[in-house]
């Protein structure tokens, strides 16, 4: 029998890590914030560099690594679209 690994999905608050993130820009629907305290990811449990937070149901993430993508959030999914 293996032990099975408790889900760490259960939402991510950035005022409860507020002291570990620097906010980099904010235009009251999107934010961008800098991990400064190596704050894991609550998905893969590794330290990330950048959080963006949006509240809107779709966002355009512009350009960084060479390639642009889009956020879509329903009631059942996130879905993520690569350019």
């Amino acid at each position: 029998m293996t032990a099975s690994r408790p889900s760490r999905m259960t939402g991510f608050d950035v005022h409860d890590h507020r002291h570990e993130l620097k906010q980099l820009r904010d235009s009251g629907a999107t934010s961008l914030w800098e991990n400064r305290g190596g704050v894991v990811c609550p998905v893969c449990d590794r330290a990330f560099e950048r959080l963006f937070v949006t509240h809107r149901a779709g966002t355009t993430v512009p350009e960084n690594d060479g390639a642009r993508f889009c956020l879509l959030r329903d009631d059942d999914a996130v879905q993520l679209f690569r350019h």
